[in-house]
């Protein structure tokens, strides 16, 4: 009952199959869940070009600005191909779902198994870079980081477990308020740079180059900041989770997420060329460009604190997309049925939890830095991305609706983009550690095939197609006896109902327990039969299965009905100071053919 209370006090009250209707999200709700993994995107995709250029010191920052041009042509290319993939699936656009369609079940494992993989990423990513920006501001923080991640973890799946609707509710506010924050970072920025002409802080000092400038180099960086482009597909992938129109609702906040997050991360790498920002260790350059442009004061630490918030909420576009996917799979066959139930508030439970322990796990191991993470986290995505832009290209070319071949075009455009992307990130950090995407994937999709090989054996072998009438069962029923008390005489009652012929069972390891037992017996065991099984090695289960053997031979469709007296503690920890003597019993039957066990509880009181 105390589970239960704790339960409804984070979750909320379970809601009706009914109420699901009403659960969909509006365009502000939509994009405050889906947009904010990109978003976030803009608080450290910058950083990570400019880290990558810094191997050839300080001057090769200068080209900062045309790689983020560059990656802005991609995000709008992609942006105006999912809003095609939208039209073209309106009850969900998943990559997955788009791929298996139209390229085959391969396809269809290797997208979802790569958004899998990107989306349990992007939590630990977003929110290790929140954590880094809040200790940026408050380096105090910095030693339990780790902590300060799981908690934020936890916090972000509780949030979701309490529904769609709800969820958006809880995380609108610091998504808007980081498009404003960093909004008035620009257009201060900007101003002040326009008015006096050159930056207001002190330019950095020159770094030494450690390597040559190369083309190797600016693709590297290149790859690095195409992070920003994480988190797109997920619009399509949650059409259904928008109010009618939902086509037009989707397709309406997915443009709207193309403009706002290619003008923040123009402007902020702009910005940051302008004010001669530098990458640093222990400060994020969101922070140095806040400080110079603010000077300090209340608006550096408002900017600090939605850029934590933001890159710890966008975790919640994997929350909301994950568990969606994974039942799109479960449904398929391809990941465990349990994936595919809703849990009291109209969401996907079980993928949320596996998502937030998952990702939990990923930042205990690699102690929450995001430089350490980043390196896995592009392969993963433009996989899913090229597979399906290459799908969409492929049903436009099989169906050939009107302005078909406009269609193929611009999806077309969208896979070449993201496939050379997709080359680009697994060259430049296949090293850094991208080699452990692909042996994942891999890893993933003999995994789904063996899922899916399971419940084909599973339904062929429950299938009543050819099964021929079966043949007469003839059963024996034992009660298991370790002792004489009311739990006992009470399986007894039970076992009698079943078959008037059942017999009680005793493993006798003391022969003075046995004499004790079978004078109480004649008065108690009702005239059920007792059978004394010896045990020199004072084994339990070795007799009791030797015993069950020799009774499933009398024949093929022979069951033993083993009927397992227990008492049950009134608390639940009084419970550990007993033995567990009938788990171990039920383990050990669990696979034997032809026995069934049946507990019959007794409840003590107190």
């Amino acid at each position: 009952m105390r589970l239960y209370r704790l339960k409804r006090l984070f979750v909320g009250m379970p809601l009706p199959t009914a109420q699901a209707r009403h659960e969909r999200l509006s365009k502000t709700s939509g994009l405050a869940i889906f947009a904010s993994d990109n978003l976030s995107s803009v608080a450290y995709a910058t950083e990570e070009v400019l880290r990558v250029l810094l191997i050839a010191g300080t001057g090769a920052l200068a080209l900062s600005v045309p790689i983020a041009g560059a990656i802005a042509v991609v995000i709008a290319i992609v942006i105006y191909s999912y809003r095609q993939t939208i039209l073209a699936y309106p009850q969900g656009a998943s990559d997955y779902i788009v791929a298996k369609d139209n390229m085959g079940t391969l396809a269809g494992l290797t997208a979802g198994g790569a958004l899998l993989i990107d989306y349990t990423l992007t939590v630990a990513v977003s929110v290790s870079a929140g954590i880094a920006a809040i200790t940026s501001a408050f380096p105090v923080l910095f030693p339990v980081r780790v902590l300060l991640c799981i908690a934020a973890i936890a916090l972000i799946a509780v949030g979701n477990l309490r529904g769609l609707r709800e969820s958006g509710r809880l995380f609108a506010l610091p998504s808007y308020l980081f498009i404003g924050g960093f909004g008035l970072l620009l257009a201060v920025g900007f101003f002040r740079y326009g008015v006096s002409g050159a930056p207001p802080a002190t330019p950095a000092e020159a770094v030494a180059p450690l390597g040559p400038l190369t083309a190797f180099l600016v693709l590297r960086a290149f790859a690095s900041g195409a992070v920003a482009l994480t988190g797109i597909e997920a619009v399509a992938d949650g059409v259904t989770a928008f109010k009618p129109p939902e086509v037009h609702n989707a397709r309406t906040v997915l443009a709207v997420l193309g403009g706002i997050m290619i003008t923040l991360f123009v402007g902020v790498t702009a910005l940051a060329a302008l004010y001669d920002v530098v990458p640093r260790e222990e400060e994020t350059v969101v922070s140095q460009l806040a400080w110079a442009v603010f000077a300090g004061g209340p608006l550096y630490y408002f900017v600090q604190t939605v850029s934590m918030l933001i890159l710890i909420l966008a975790a919640n576009t994997a929350f909301a997309d994950f568990p969606r996917l994974a039942f799109f799979m479960a449904r398929d066959g391809f990941l465990p049925r349990q994936f595919g139930n809703r849990g009291d508030r109209l969401v996907f439970s079980n993928g949320v939890l596996i998502l937030a322990f998952v990702a939990i796990a990923l930042v205990v191991i690699f102690r929450g830095s995001t430089h350490a993470l980043i390196p896995l986290y592009a392969v993963g995505v433009f996989t899913s991305f090229t597979l399906s832009q290459s799908s969409m290209v492929r049903r436009w070319l099989r169906l050939r609706p009107a302005g078909w071949w406009w269609r193929a075009t611009i999806n077309g455009v969208g896979a070449v983009t993201t496939a050379t992307v997709l080359v680009v990130v697994a060259v430049t950090k296949f090293v850094d550690g991208a080699w452990i995407v692909v042996l994942l994937l891999g890893g993933l999709i003999a995994m789904f095939r063996a899922i899916r090989g399971h419940y084909g054996a599973v339904a062929r072998q429950l299938s009543l197609d050819g099964m021929e009438p079966p043949l007469p069962v003839t059963s024996t029923v034992l009660v298991l006896v370790g002792d004489m008390h009311r739990g006992v005489v009470h399986a007894l009652l039970y076992a009698r109902s079943l078959s008037p012929s059942a017999k009680a069972v005793f493993v006798e390891t003391d022969p003075e327990r046995t004499r004790r037992l079978e004078e109480k017996w004649g008065k108690w065991g009702m005239g059920v039969p007792l059978v004394v099984l010896t045990s020199p090695y004072r084994s339990l289960l070795g007799p009791l299965l030797e015993y069950i053997d020799h009774l499933r031979a009398q024949g093929p469709n022979h069951i033993v009905t083993l009927v397992l007296p227990e008492f049950i503690p009134a608390r639940w920890w009084q419970q550990l100071l007993h033995n567990q003597t009938a788990l171990l019993i039920k383990g050990a039957m669990l696979f034997r053919r032809n026995v069934v066990v049946t507990d019959v509880p007794y409840h003590l009181k107190h």
